[in-house]
């Protein structure tokens, strides 16, 4: 099931996109949600819905274009989302050729860990603000995003599945000279800036996706490939990463955590590709979608 919070007209409602209509749940079940996915969430815990939102699908008719709405981020979670660092071994050995020489040479035991804010959450077709004046190194990275179901702490890797509410695709774009040379190194600020995470255009309930460790995953810029891997060449599974983040540490439902980007990004280029205004953004997913961005340059 695809799962959309999207606006028509001044209405912005959570609904079911099916074939090429969109169907918000108020109408369809009557469900008063609002515009919050994570009460969505929350009710799909209850098989009987999912039966009744299947069943309300197969009735002819209803429910507005798919092309004359406007999607939104998905979910917005209600604190930061939490991100993989280096989950690819490709990428890793990429990014050698921009650390010092001091700096990390080997995948570490456990996951690099880092989180951005919700402000940084934009939807498909929603500019990419361009960073200048702070920045011309700009930057794409394509990762699967996991929307936690389930509240759990201590996870098992062998539950971890248990809590997966969908998936989703987003884009880590990063300013890479922040990232990497100010604040002493962190990587907060370079990951934080505002439209700095397109998230969409969906989220695939998680019994649609059998196995999320085989799903193509690529990028592409202005039409040209710059990513293609594959999920299953994560370092760190997905049970792993659910196990280190809820380590002593409760995850809620609609928390969402992206799981790291395979090798190709600009910075990992000879000499490195820097996007710039106007620029289109592609990331697609297998068995989840396209997400579609484009770099804009601020008016403010």
């Amino acid at each position: 099931m695809k799962l959309v919070t999207f606006k028509d007209g001044l209405r912005i409602a959570v609904g079911v996109v099916d074939a090429e209509r969109v169907m918000s749940l108020r109408d369809l079940l009557g469900w008063d949600v609002g515009n919050d996915m994570r009460e969505v969430i929350d009710r799909f815990e209850d098989e009987d819905i999912v039966h009744d939102v299947a069943t309300a699908l197969r009735k002819p008719g209803g429910g507005l274009p798919l092309a004359k709405v406007q999607l939104l981020a998905p979910i917005r979670p209600s604190r930061n989302v939490f991100c993989v660092g280096w989950n690819y071994a490709e990428h890793f050995e990429e990014g050698k050729k921009t650390r010092a020489a001091d700096a990390l040479q080997q995948i570490p035991e456990h996951p690099a860990l880092f989180t951005k804010n919700p402000d940084a959450i934009v939807g498909p077709d929603a500019p990419v603000w361009y960073p200048a004046p702070y920045s011309e190194q700009l930057d794409w990275e394509v990762e699967l995003a996991l929307i936690i179901g389930r509240q759990g702490r201590d996870i098992s890797e062998a539950n971890a599945f248990d809590h997966i509410f969908g998936y989703t695709v987003a884009n880590d774009v990063s300013v890479r000279d922040i990232q990497r040379s100010w604040h002493g190194g962190q990587w907060f600020k370079g990951k934080n800036f505002d439209s700095h995470l397109p998230l969409g255009p969906w989220i695939v309930t998680a019994d649609e996706i059998r196995d999320p460790q085989a799903l193509r995953i690529t990028s592409r810029v202005n039409g040209t490939t710059k990513q293609d891997s594959n999920t299953r060449n994560m370092v760190f599974a997905i049970p792993r990463i659910i196990r280190e983040l809820s380590a002593g540490m409760t995850l809620h439902p609609g928390d969402v955590i992206i799981t790291g980007t395979p090798e190709g990004v600009g910075m990992g280029r000879t000499p490195p590709e820097w996007l710039k205004p106007g620029d289109v953004m592609e990331m697609e997913i297998e068995r989840i979608g396209v997400l579609r961005n484009t770099v804009q340059e601020r008016s403010e």
